[in-house]
């Protein structure tokens, strides 16, 4: 298995199937609008313009989970999140992101690299490699642009 076997609903409509990803990087975050690490969504959508001709996909997964500070619908979370930081990467519809009803992603990791694997808050992230393995995954405190995430990153692209 790997991430290219799981498919997420768009914030729009439609699906996001990992697999469309294939031969790119992938950099998934659980994301929420009334979070301290909300600025962040800044540093996605500069990371996702400096890196998307290079071939990395920013994919924003908006959750509820943590402190519930994803409250509003799809609707509400695309005027937040395009008006506030002009974000033009893909989003996923809502989602759950940890325990059972967590999606099949998020158990898929939690289950190849045990608990540590669970986010802990949000702006959690995964970095998927090309290939569809998992090649990182760093907690909220890491920043988008952090040398560790950019450095992961360049060395999937061959920059």
């Amino acid at each position: 298995m790997s991430a290219h076997d799981f498919s997420f609903p768009a914030l729009d409509g439609g699906e996001i199937p990992l697999a469309d990803f294939a031969g790119r990087a992938v950099l998934l975050v659980n994301t929420a609008s009334e979070c301290g690490y909300t600025p962040q969504y800044a540093d996605l959508q500069k990371l996702w313009s400096d890196y998307q001709g290079k071939g990395l996909t920013v994919l924003g997964v908006p959750s509820n989970d943590f402190g519930r500070q994803e409250p509003g619908d799809g609707a509400a979370i695309r005027a937040f999140c395009t008006e506030r930081y002009q974000v033009d990467f893909p989003m996923t519809a809502k989602q759950q992101v940890i325990g059972g009803a967590a999606h099949p992603f998020y158990r898929w990791v939690e289950a190849e690299i045990g608990e540590a694997g669970a986010p802990r808050w949000n702006f959690h992230k995964y970095l998927i490699a090309p290939d569809g393995s998992l090649a990182g995954l760093w907690p909220s405190e890491v920043g988008p642009l952090d040398p560790e995430i950019t450095g992961a990153v360049d060395a999937l692209l061959g920059g």
